[in-house]
């Protein structure tokens, strides 16, 4: 990896190429989106036969695009028990840690003769795109759920793409534990258009979620206004700072978890030893070499993986909130004393025992997390996320007349007659 040291060496443009690394979609892919969206809008299902034919190859009849219970059924003969045992278990942690985040209706007497108050209300809809082919994420199946059905989402759609026809069982298996309504062997910016606009055999649904590549995402960006998105996700971060106590091992297996996602993640080391910043140079090279994934981890590290050697935490803190990173891990002596100088991220993993992949599966809190240097006014996915609010407002004639004065007076401001009479009609009526 790239050591750099900040002490004598400017870091920010090198920073800010790894943080701007994301796919952004050329003219090509916007176009190709946009033709592909606009025909199943217009079109329906025999565009998503014809898509689905065309880019997962194979050839679907309408009664074959939703998954039937008997399929979901067989899918739990065809998965190890151990397997769903932990899928089980990250079930009950992330519907824990959502159910603390429930947001709440309110009602207050402000004075009198007037009443406040919101109305937290679940949306009715949901769609969860999840990523099929080579990639299989049962756990991101968990997190895009599992916060709809705490919130109070009725009806969830699901969507995945399932070239030679079949999804992989363990999907089909967290979709079950995890509470989804109906599953169709779609994807690409094609189910993202049949869950935004709905079709004769899908539903349209109110909110879409879940991440997927540069058409999916260029798909949610096209279709949003139609329907809420959770984000714009780019390629998987860490970013991990460490002193002295830091295990070179422990770190550098955390630098290469996300690498191995995606030969555009990113991995950054900010430390204030030297002698750690080679020791992990060093143990990244000997780990990675053993890595199943290890083209697409190397890559990564290559290109978008970097030691930066600073003076002090501090100054760690600092070249941390500039990043925003989505997962940070404070591997230092004292974390928490760190942490009240960490401004952005979108998880924060703190001590030598609490690597990135305990929140990617098991802890409960969300792995759905702002990505590029969004976490600066990104937050995770969460129950909030697939809830609404209705404010309320109750005024009797006695607590009218106490504003309305001042109201007709706003309304002259801005040359709106009529809302100044809204409150002088009332006024005179005795």
């Amino acid at each position: 990896m790239k050591i750099i040291d900040s002490q004598q060496k400017d870091i920010s443009i090198e920073l800010k190429r790894i943080v701007n690394r994301g796919e952004t979609a050329t003219e090509e892919v916007a176009l190709a989106v946009k033709e592909v969206v606009e025909r199943v809008r217009k079109e329906g299902d025999p565009a998503i036969l014809e898509y689905t034919e065309k880019f997962d190859k194979v050839k679907l009849s309408l009664k074959d695009l939703r998954v039937s219970l008997e399929e979901l059924k067989e899918a739990y003969s065809r998965v190890e028990p151990k397997k769903v045992e932990a899928l089980k278990l990250a079930a009950r942690n992330i519907r824990a840690f959502h159910e603390k985040q429930k947001m709440s209706s309110w009602v207050s007497q402000e004075a009198d003769g007037v009443i406040l108050g919101q109305l937290a209300r679940p949306i009715r809809s949901a769609g969860i795109y999840v990523p099929g082919g080579k990639a299989c994420y049962p756990s991101s199946v968990l997190m895009n759920v599992i916060p709809a059905t705490v919130a109070g989402v009725e009806h969830l759609v699901m969507c995945s793409p399932a070239p030679g026809g079949s999804l992989n069982p363990y999907i089909l298996v967290a979709a079950d534990i995890a509470g989804v309504s109906e599953i169709y062997r779609i994807g690409g910016a094609q189910a993202v258009a049949a869950m935004a606009y709905g079709t004769a055999s899908i539903p349209k649904v109110d909110k879409i979620v879940g991440p997927g590549n540069i058409y999916v995402a260029t798909a949610k960006r096209y279709v949003f206004g139609q329907v809420d998105i959770d984000m714009i996700a780019g390629p998987s971060e860490i970013l991990v700072i460490a002193d002295d106590s830091a295990n070179p091992e422990f770190v550098a297996s955390d630098l290469l978890s996300p690498a191995e996602h995606d030969e555009l993640a990113s991995a950054i080391l900010v430390t204030t030893s030297r002698a750690l910043a080679e020791k992990v140079d060093a143990e990244v090279e000997r780990q990675l070499a053993n890595l199943a994934r290890k083209e697409i981890a190397r890559k990564a590290i290559d290109r978008f993986g970097a030691i930066v050697i600073v003076g002090s935490l501090l100054d760690a803190a600092e070249v941390s909130n500039s990043i925003a990173p989505e997962h940070l891990e404070l591997a230092v002596e004292k974390p928490f004393e760190l942490l009240a100088q960490i401004k952005n991220a979108g998880a924060i993993f703190l001590g030598h025992y609490t690597p990135e992949s305990v929140g990617d599966y098991i802890a409960g809190p969300n792995h759905v997390l702002p990505t590029g240097g969004t976490a600066r006014f990104f937050s995770p996915l969460s129950t909030d996320s697939f809830m609404k609010k209705s404010n309320l407002i109750f005024y009797t004639r006695e607590g009218l007349d106490k504003v309305g004065e001042a109201i007709m007076q706003i309304a002259d401001v801005e040359g709106l007659e009529a809302h100044g009479n809204t409150i002088r009609v009332r006024m005179t009526k005795k």
